[in-house]
């Protein structure tokens, strides 16, 4: 044999040894890339919350009465749900057909974008009106980019792990979330002690541009990182979908509406996170450093449990996980929501960090890989951005809910307590009429 043939053959070796390689790295990597894909998310979420709360009501409305600028502050907060059902179907389409990969960059990009020229806009008084709609403009394309990143996040990661741990990968994209939240609050704590000229001068932009930052690291891990290998084979077989949306609506109608219910778990985490807050603080007048605490700290557990109870679902099951922490959650907002009552710190924080840092990571940790094994490779993304959207939106709503059905005096909260009861009972419901998929092939998943 030839010294030639020879150097063939180990060119040949080789080169099946780097792509060994870069098969066995594209989970890690299809986790990174979703852990900050979902960390930029959330920042870019809180930090422009914390900003309509302390900053957009003075600087984009100034003409308005304190409360009615407060108020404008929030709307622009709020419509960037007005544009995420829009962007699950199209997006959604997009992954569908033409690949994860797409829309994972235009997502990432999209996002950073927006929020970067957040940090760049021209106050009220430097051009009027346009300075509000320019915002308004802003928040609706995060809200467009926020639409399709998880759900694509969370089909990438899930196609490209190993079929005895999709959970535990699908789960580093809520782990993400947790992150962002937490990176949020400590940019934040400093700006926030700023003067209020400098402040409202120029501190309130600095955490929308350290934004680019993070997202120039997720362009860098997504732009290295391959097509998934069950997309692979839809296209190379040329199987796509061509409307991807009418085969969800004609085949999967019945796994949309069980995503539907049970994303209404996401109830317990806004009700925590904003309703609970508010009445502990302004009903309760426990200190706002006291709980902004036991917030910080329940996401800091949640990173080690969303991950745990990932694997506990590779090993058990999705289904006794999720609705473990479906129903665990709806139990515990009943002492917690006691303790606060009662402005009991030592149970708040015990009762606070049990429920949002273990019991309900039980379901949040689970969700991406549940969600998106109901669902066959043609329209996982679809799937999952539209159902989740539809859900998460319905749970977007539960504080204004919560506070509408708030009664007067020590026990005002119970009717707040059956409300997530109830959510949660749904959302549990919904996951076991569910089939299992923990141990499902990929190339079944979702089969008619």
């Amino acid at each position: 044999m030839s010294t030639s043939t020879f150097s063939q053959q180990d060119r040949a070796q080789s080169r099946t040894g780097e792509e060994q390689k870069t098969a066995q790295r594209s989970p890690r990597k299809a986790a990174f890339a979703s852990w900050i894909g979902s960390a930029v998310e959330y920042y870019d979420f809180f930090i422009y919350g914390t900003a309509a709360a302390l900053v957009f009501g003075k600087i984009f409305f100034p003409s308005f009465d304190p409360v009615t600028a407060t108020v404008a502050a929030f709307a622009t907060f709020g419509v960037g749900y007005v544009t995420r059902p829009i962007g699950a179907v199209l997006l959604g389409h997009i992954g569908d057909k033409y690949g994860r990969k797409k829309v994972l960059t235009f997502t990432l990009l999209l996002m950073g974008i927006s929020t970067f020229m957040v940090g760049l806009l021209p106050t009220y008084g430097q051009i009027g009106i346009a300075a509000p709609i320019s915002l308004v403009v802003l928040r609706m394309l995060q809200g467009l980019s926020a639409a399709g990143e998880q759900a694509g996040a969370n089909s990438m990661t899930l196609e490209h792990a190993p079929a005895h741990r999709r959970a535990f990968f699908t789960s580093f994209t809520l782990s993400g979330t947790q992150a962002g939240l937490i990176l949020a609050t400590l940019i934040y704590l400093p700006i926030s002690a700023l003067p209020e000229d400098q402040l409202l001068a120029w501190g309130w932009r600095i955490p929308f541009f350290l934004s680019a930052i993070v997202v120039a690291v997720g362009m860098w891990v997504r732009r290295t990182l391959p097509e998934t290998p069950a997309f692979n084979e839809e296209e190379k077989s040329h199987t796509q979908a061509k409307l991807p949306v009418a085969v969800l609506l004609r085949d999967y109608k019945a796994n949309l509406v069980r995503v539907i219910f049970a994303a209404l778990i996401s109830v317990v985490s806004t009700i925590f996170s904003v309703f609970t807050l508010s009445y502990a603080v302004n009903t309760v007048h426990i200190p706002r450093a006291t709980m902004l605490t036991v917030l910080v700290l329940a996401n800091v557990i949640a990173l080690a449990a969303i991950p745990a109870f990932a694997m506990l679902s590779d090993r058990i099951g999705r289904k006794p996980v999720f609705v473990f922490g479906a129903l665990g959650s709806a139990f515990l907002i009943w002492p917690y929501m006691w303790a606060l009552s009662h402005a009991n710190i030592p149970l708040i924080f015990v009762l606070g960090l049990l429920l949002s840092g273990v019991v309900y990571s039980a379901a949040n940790g689970i969700w991406p890989s549940l969600y998106g094994e109901m669902f066959n490779t043609r329209v996982r993304l679809s799937g999952m951005a539209i159902g989740t959207q539809i859900g998460f939106a319905l749970g977007g709503f539960a504080p204004t809910i919560s506070a509408a059905i708030l009664r007067p005096g020590i026990d005002g909260w119970v009717p707040v307590a059956v409300f997530v009861t109830i959510t949660s009972v749904i959302s549990a419901v919904s996951v076991l009429t569910a089939k299992e998929t923990f141990r499902t092939p990929m190339n079944e998943l979702g089969k008619l």
